[in-house]
């Protein structure tokens, strides 16, 4: 299961953001630094209007929807990257999530101070983006301390891996994060094992106080130039109030649509959430449907049909013989799997057919 790492600094709203994002007080609120030690983790369920209809046609008794794993990791301060505020021990809880939710504040409250003392939401992303590339410049230095020795001996491999190194210390000087490189051949592999926090991806949440939201605001403009100048082919940024969400996620399904009606809100701010970190990680969906249930599964752009098979089960793809493969659009005009296949539109794809987003697949196996 693919993991996204809630970040930023102190008291900007993370972990209210991750309350309600699980609908529950799982994680501690307060107005103090630190109140987050160890990070809280949820399987939060990725909403599709697909999965109710894939459900009906095969008359399955329940619907299984795809999942992404959020992680509230304590706020970095300045200074985290040689370890003030236990920034070592938050950096490799980072180390460890495959995309960054990074939340900016862009609200005021009595008693909530604000870390460093800074009103400007993009001063404070630099913060904490200064601290990663610091720790990323920190990995590379010490990578290529080992290289140069094997360089000093005479070793090609490790000339070539030098300059490599090299070049990507001067991006991150410069202020460029790893994801934002321009590769060349071979540098993916090597950027892979230094497992960089600057070369995750990472989508910005900008953290609205109630009397902003939907307002056109110069901080949230801000923070959206931002990122699209930093995120490296464009994460962009959401404008959520967490305070709003989580009261959101404390009402019962009727009064909670009710709620965002009469605030004039269209969708949750936490679907859209994960609607985008599904993107960003690359994320695809296929569904497969039996007369048990129907389940929704989350597989990275470009997965072949046996891969795709041994998300369901290992036991598929070891044996895998077949996918027969309908797209969810035809399948719905049909109504159902026999009339798709009496009109030729059930296909029989090999294992190495890349599963396209939205297809419904019976796996054939031995």
């Amino acid at each position: 299961m693919l993991r996204v790492g809630i970040v930023g600094l102190p008291n900007a709203g993370k972990s209210t953001l991750f309350n309600a994002l699980t609908g529950s007080r799982q994680a501690d609120v307060a107005a103090y630094p630190f109140c987050t030690i160890e990070p809280n983790v949820a399987v939060i369920e990725v909403r599709d209007e697909r999965l109710e209809r894939v459900r009906r046609l095969f008359d399955s008794p329940r619907a299984v929807p795809s999942s992404i794993e959020f992680v509230d990791i304590a706020g970095l301060v300045a200074g985290a990257s040689t370890g003030e505020g236990l920034g070592n021990r938050f950096l490799g809880h980072i180390r460890e999530v495959d995309a960054i939710a990074h939340v900016v504040r862009c609200f005021d409250r009595e008693g909530v101070p604000r870390s460093g003392g800074s009103a400007d939401p993009v001063a404070c992303a630099l913060t904490v983006e200064t601290e990663l590339a610091l720790a990323d410049l920190g990995t590379i230095e010490r990578r290529r301390e080992r290289t140069a020795r094997r360089a000093g001996a005479g070793e090609k491999d490790a000339r070539e891996e030098l300059a490599r190194l090299d070049r990507f210390r001067t991006a991150l000087d410069a202020g460029m994060p790893a994801r934002a490189i321009e590769l060349q051949p071979g540098d993916r592999e090597l950027l892979n094992e230094l497992f960089l926090l600057t070369g995750k991806p990472v989508i910005y949440v900008v953290n609205t106080g109630e009397d902003i939201i939907g307002a056109d605001d110069g901080r949230i403009a801000a923070v959206r130039a931002h990122a699209a100048g930093r995120a490296g082919g464009g994460a962009g940024a959401l404008a959520i109030c967490a305070d709003l969400e989580a009261e959101v996620g404390d009402l019962e399904p009727d009064e909670a649509a009710e709620f965002l009606r009469d605030a004039g809100i269209a969708e949750r701010g936490i679907d859209r959430l994960v609607r985008h970190a599904y993107r960003l990680l690359g994320l695809i969906t296929f569904f497969t449907a039996n007369d048990t249930e129907a389940h929704a599964w989350a597989i990275t752009h470009g997965t072949g049909a046996a891969r795709a098979a041994g998300s369901v089960h290992s036991d598929m793809e070891r044996g895998f013989i077949r996918a027969e493969v309908v797209g969810y659009e035809d399948l719905s005009a049909c109504g159902g799997m026999a009339k798709a296949r009496e009109r030729g539109l059930l296909r029989v794809e090999g294992r190495d057919y890349q599963v396209r987003d939205g297809e419904v697949i019976l796996f054939r196996f031995r």
